[in-house]
């Protein structure tokens, strides 16, 4: 075994080369020593490799000889020679151009030379100049050399790892876009970070001492702290005297820096002076809850609220709480979930969501409305099961697993052989899976975690296995030879959902996997058809000239009058030795083009039908890897596109060829592989939805299932009414394998059949099972039958169809689906509608011969503030994970890296990210987010969710805490709430006003939810808190509880405001909890009980608050209040005109009737209190008004009067209004002379002409303000 030695030093860039190139080569890893190499071995220094005994050739020292030989071990030295020259080309360039300049600017911060600050900022400008040149290079690639990571990169990133420590400040970063890219893909790959660890970028260059370890894989023993620069010196022939003068001085220089270094470190334990740091801008604080807290134990609720809310202290410990004390499961309260409710079952199975990795911010709309709607129900003492699951998803995963192979292993599924594949499928998803369901519980989904369901799981494969079986044994699902959306790249069919139509608008080259160049779309080529027997042709056009290869007739429209004479004729083929038929079909367009089309029934939609109509051949010309079969040379073999050049040219040559141009078209492209779909002939399975797709369409419309919202319900009638049937086979190896079996009868009696009959398929439980039915079909012996099951796999559509009966146990009789199927609601995206919805609908009507839900609520689809759809390409899809805790615009590069993303795609999707998150994002946390989701769901079909939205709901949420924190002080420590909220007759006007707003929220919530009406519940509790409770209730009490010990009767007053003010608490948090659980479960926990013994443990299970209890609205009440807020509102306007903003008024209101005045006498507290006046004073309209007030009109029933006189300075404010009066006049006279001109009106746009029109129009009011206001003055003076 071979040995290598290293140095341990932490930053020995040329061990650490040695020990990455290493780790690149399993098989062949040598023994790692960070010890010198004995002396007998004569290596000069570390790293040194020594191959079996050490003897002779067989020791290589220094860096590039261990790495070169190491790589090729390992096959990282290039592929070719090409590549590998490339590979040296890059080495050079390391220990050249970087290696010197890097420790040039590196080894004075780390204290291996002295400081030299001329010599170190030369350095540093001629490193940056060495890496732009990197950049430049690194711009197109993902790695240096070939398409994987090579020597090359290892020498090249270890060479600048120094740089990147200590040296890159994040604005050098920003710079170098292409090599920071490149550098963070190399230092987080498993190999680099079993050397490495985990790496931290520079944020300042600044001298650092580093901590002398041994590499993390290299194993101690007589460690040297001296980095390998100075091993290889001691181990070098003797210095010069020059080179030890030289030594001296830096040794000197070192000595003098280091001094400098402790002054500075002295300097900063001393004292500070007296003077006083300038206050900092403050940022959204980020508290964090330490008090230790074992995992599901309840938080600490003793402890002082901190002084504002943060995300990461409100949401820590409460979930694992939640889960332990059973609070999500419907069994919690109950003795048995089969005992009678008489509040009755809510029921809902989460949209599985795909294994493949993470969830985007549609799945958190899913999340914060599904949870909304359960923690509700919940509430309102229903038995609640919302089940989560997570779906295989078929074609992505193993898509997502290939790539992985492909990446790390260089292994297509192939080289592995099924059965390999699927445990490395398997290992993946046990890796990746339990990402999803961390991140649901972070949004704080109330899941019944111990109901979890896989779609792969033994439970819902047995009830997938069954409904197959059932089906097929019925006749409903059937095999036949038909087309289908086939991916050559994957190698499969693929469902509808699957294919992105891609609009053109004219001749296009797009990208294909498998060709070099880019391929022309979007054109139409016009071609002749030779008639047979004469000395006609027939021009028919194409935008696949390929598929020419496979035409089988010519069709026209039978009453086109041009075509008549040809009715029963030939036309020949160019290529292919047959003749094709001229056939009259409607389908025709006779004004599109020359009125002909050609026919290709084995490669397209309408073709198919045709043929089948006039019995034409049907003639196969693609593989399933779309290369040309059934062709005569030279195009047989060719791959299609390639095909399509050959083609055309062999038209112009035979002189068939007409004309070429541009036409607007839809081009199929699958959505996983990127490939252009193709329409191919293939024996599959189908499942008959015409009877299935009539019941499910009654089913809606006798009211049976009702569908929300109703415009959707032209889509889904739509797509019942003329359903096509279904094909749920996929040539994958990830999935349910279909349980069919193919049989071949071993007697003479019994003819051979074909894959495409039916009669020779048979489905069972078991092979044995299968032969055992067909021994019976075909009356013969077991012994006799032969069977081949099926390869292929049913659509992943298939088991999410009866996911709401399989993750109970269906077939199987349990308490479980007894009491939950069918469930009540069923709530997902309407973008799977048909794909899904329609068919769970189908299947449960067949299977179980029950609907599965009784209402579909569909919400909106997410888009990104532009309105454009979620893509991993366009670097717009964002982890809810991201927006709860925030992320840096670098993090945010940093996922691109670890994505399956093509390097241009990567690149792409950084600019996308720069443009829409150049700070990155901000952390808003959980609550904010679900509540902003919440909001959001108004917009009808699409959401564009702007990430500064949801910052906005996290500064509610403080808004709530320090509301919540200044009641609590004003409650006190001894306040004992009432046992039940209720009136006593005591309450002031405001109270009585606040218990109104109260009961209208409550009422709205419950509507809301009853409607699934999300925006309104938002607003509805973001108005109360805000608006009313805050804005206006909390202000207008305090001079109550000011004045509460002065006597009695303000004793009591205070007494029944602190009721009040618990009970808009209590009520306004339950109200809030099942849109926001944390931070309403955080100040819920701080109050204190009406009753303790009984009261529930968590507002998660408290009741929610309905209208019967709070039945005190008054509109009486709000009319009057919100008149008082207009006159508050116009006090303060005029406050602000008159700049008063510490100075208190006194406020003359001058009201029309008697009615009027009473009112504002009622709630001459209130406005005093609220609009900051020193004194309010009701007039009549015949009392007179003290001179020295300005004047504003609250309303027709109210005239405000501000004193003002003796409050300010007189003759100053009118000399500023007369300055005013005059800059106002000037701006209009300009604007007058530019209207009255005489081509104005001919030469100005309209709309520039009425942006004049109103801005003179504002100046006139401006100018009658400031005349009014001069005027209110003169009369002070």
């Amino acid at each position: 075994m071979a040995t290598l030695y290293v140095t341990p030093h932490p930053d020995d860039f040329r061990s650490l080369l040695a020990l990455i190139v290493a780790e690149f080569c399993p098989s062949s890893c040598p023994r790692t020593l960070t010890e010198d190499p004995p002396a007998s071995l004569n290596a000069r220094s570390r790293p040194t490799l020594v191959l079996g005994t050490g003897e002779g050739d067989s020791i290589l020292s220094g860096a590039s000889a261990v790495a070169w030989y190491l790589a090729l071990q390992g096959k990282r030295g290039g592929v070719d020679t090409k590549q590998q020259s490339q590979v040296w080309q890059w080495l050079s360039f390391a220990d050249n151009e970087l290696t010197p300049v890097s420790c040039a600017v590196v080894f004075p911060l780390i204290g291996v030379m002295g400081v030299d600050k001329k010599l170190q900022q030369s350095s540093r400008a001629e490193l940056i100049r060495v890496l732009k040149i990197l950049d430049q290079a690194l711009e197109p690639r993902t790695f240096l050399v070939g398409e994987s990571i090579t020597l090359a990169d290892m020498a090249v990133a270890t060479a600048v790892l120094l740089p990147f420590k200590y040296v890159l400040e994040p604005s050098d970063r920003k710079v170098l876009t292409n090599v920071t890219r490149w550098f963070t893909t190399c230092i987080n790959q498993p190999q680099f970070l079993k050397v490495l660890g985990k790496i931290t970028l520079c944020e300042k260059m600044v001298p650092v001492t580093p901590k002398i370890n041994a590499p993390a894989n290299a194993k101690a023993a007589n460690a040297s702290p001296a980095i390998d620069s100075a091993d290889a010196t001691a181990n070098g022939p003797p210095k010069t005297e020059a080179q030890l003068k030289k030594e001296a001085k830096k040794k000197e220089k070192l000595e003098k820096f280091q001094q400098k270094k402790e002054m500075e470190a002295k300097k900063n334990t001393q004292p500070p002076t007296e003077k006083k740091a300038k206050p900092e801008k403050k940022e959204l604080g980020v508290i964090t809850y330490n008090i230790p807290t074992a995992p599901g134990e309840k938080k600490d609720v003793i402890s002082p609220l901190p002084d504002s809310y943060s995300p990461q202290y409100v949401e820590a410990a409460w979930y694992q709480w939640w889960e332990k004390q059973g609070f999500f499961k419907p069994e919690y309260g109950r003795k048995s979930i089969s005992d009678h409710n008489p509040r009755g079952i809510f029921m809902m199975c989460i949209p599985p969501p795909n294994v493949t990795g993470s969830l985007h911010l549609g799945h958190a709309l899913t999340n914060a409305i599904q949870d909304s709607l359960t923690r509700w129900h919940r509430m309102r003492g229903e038995t609640t099961l919302w089940n989560p699951g997570c779906d295989h998803a078929g074609i992505a995963t193993q898509v997502v697993v290939e790539k992985k192979l492909m990446r790390e292993r260089g292994m297509s599924r192939h080289d592995l052989g099924r059965e390999n594949f699927i445990q490395e499928v398997w290992k993946w998803k046990n890796e990746k899976g339990d990402r999803i369901y961390h991140q649901l519980k972070k949004l704080g989904s109330s899941l019944d975690w111990d109901r979890a369901c896989f779609t792969m799981d033994p439970k819902l494969s047995y009830a997938v296995q069954e409904a197959f079986i059932r089906m097929h044994d019925e006749g409903v699902i059937y095999r036949s030879k038909r087309l289908v959306n086939w991916s050559c790249t994957l190698n499969s069919a693929i469902s509808d959902i699957e294919v992105d139509k891609k609009e053109l608008t004219g001749r296009t080259l797009l990208p294909v996997p498998g060709y070099k160049d880019k391929v022309e779309f979007g054109v139409l080529v016009s071609f002749a058809y030779k008639v047979d027997g004469s000395d006609e042709e027939i021009v028919v056009a194409t935008t696949r000239i390929e598929t020419m290869l496979g035409d089988t007739a010519v069709a026209v429209h039978p009453a086109d009058s041009r075509y008549q004479h040809l009715k029963g004729k030939m036309v020949l083929h160019p290529f292919c030795d047959r003749k094709l038929p001229i056939v009259l079909d409607d389908f025709v367009d006779m004004s599109f083009g020359t009125g002909a089309v050609k026919i290709t029934p084995a490669h397209d939609h309408n073709d198919y039908e045709v043929g089948e109509r006039h019995n034409l051949a049907f003639i196969n010309i693609l593989d399933e890897n779309g290369l040309l079969i059934n062709v005569p040379p030279p195009f047989l073999g060719m791959k299609r596109f390639e095909a399509r050049k050959a083609v055309l040219q062999a038209l112009k040559d035979r002189g068939h060829f007409k004309e070429i141009k541009d036409n607007p078209m839809v081009v199929p492209v699958c959505s996983r592989s990127k490939d252009i779909v193709e329409p191919l002939l293939k024996p599959q399975w189908y499942v008959n939805c015409t009877d299935m797709g009539k019941q499910a369409a009654d089913a809606v419309r006798e009211g049976r299932l009702k569908i929300i919202p109703d415009h959707h319900l032209k889509t889904w009638f739509n797509w019942m009414d003329n359903i096509r049937d279904w094909c749920i086979s996929r040539q994958l190896w990830w999935g349910h394998r279909i349980p069919a079996y193919f049989v071949t009868v071993n007697d003479s009696s019994v003819k051979p059949g074909e894959d495409m009959d039916g009669h020779y398929w048979v489905s069972g439980r078991s092979e044995e099972e299968a032969r055992e039915k067909a021994a019976k079909r075909f009356n013969v012996s077991a012994d006799k039958i032969s069977l081949r099951q099926d390869e292929d796999v049913l659509d992943t559509w298939f088991s999410s169809g009866i996911f709401p009966f399989s993750i109970f146990g269906w077939p199987n009789e349990t308490q479980d689906l007894n009491v939950f199927y069918p469930g009540t609601l069923l709530e997902t995206g309407h973008d799977i509608l048909f794909f899904w919805v329609a068919r769970m609908v189908m299947m449960g009507l067949k299977l179980t011969g029950k609907l599965p839900f009784k209402e579909v609520y569909l919400h909106a689809v997410v888009r990104d503030a532009h309105g454009r759809k979620m893509s991993k390409s366009l670097g717009n899809v964002i982890d809810p994970l991201d927006v709860i805790t925030g992320i840096s615009l670098e993090g945010l590069h940093v996922q691109l890296m670890d994505s399956n993303l093509d390097p241009l795609e990567v690149e792409k999707a950084k600019q996308g990210q720069k443009s829409d998150y150049p700070n990155g994002i901000p952390e808003c946390g959980t609550d904010a987010l679900r509540f902003a989701l919440c909001a959001y769901t108004s917009q009808g079909r699409d959401i564009n969710l702007d990430v500064n939205r949801i910052l906005g709901y996290r500064h509610f949420c403080n808004k709530l805490w320090n509301a919540v924190k200044f009641a609590m002080k004003t409650l006190g420590d001894n306040f004992v709430p009432s046992e039940k909220a209720q009136f006593c007759g005591e309450e002031s006007v405001s109270d009585r006003w606040i218990l109104s707003r109260l009961s209208a929220a409550v009422a709205l919530c419950d509507a809301g939810f009853k409607a699934y009406d999300f925006p309104a519940i938002t607003t509805a509790i973001y108005n109360f808190w805000l608006y009313e409770l805050c804005d206006v209730y909390l202000e207008s009490v305090k001079p109550v509880f000011s004045k509460a010990e002065e006597d009695c009767t303000t004793q009591r007053q205070a007494l029944v405001c602190r009721q009040t003010l618990y009970t808009c608490l209590d009520v306004g948090l339950r109200l809030l909890s099942p849109v926001m659980p944390f931070v309403s479960e955080e100040l819920y926990q701080r109050l204190p009980r009406r009753q303790p013994q009984s009261d529930p443990p968590s507002i998660s299970v408290t009741s929610y608050p309905d209208s019967e209890e709070f039945c005190w609205h008054s509109e009486e009440v709000d009319r009057d209040m919100e008149f008082i807020m207009t006159v508050v509102k116009t006090i303060r306007s005029l406050r602000a005109d008159y700049n008063l903003t510490k100075t208190r008024a006194d406020c003359y209101l001058q009201c029309i009737d008697s009615a009027t005045m009473s009112l504002v006498q009622k709630y001459s507290l209130q406005i005093q209190t609220l609009s900051y006046s020193q004194a309010v004073f009701p007039l009549t309209s015949n009392q007179p008004v003290p001179e020295g007030c300005a004047v504003a009109i609250a309303s027709d029933r109210c005239t405000v009067n501000l004193m003002l006189k003796g409050l300010i300075d007189v003759e100053k404010e009118v000399a500023k209004l007369m300055t005013k009066k005059g800059d106002l006049e000037k701006q209009m006279e300009k604007l007058r002379e530019k209207m009255a001109k005489s081509d104005y009106k001919e030469k100005v746009p309209v709309k520039v002409q009425e942006q004049d029109a109103e801005k003179l129009r504002q100046s006139q009011t401006e100018l009658e303000k400031v005349k009014e206001a001069m005027a209110n003055f003169r009369k002070m003076m």
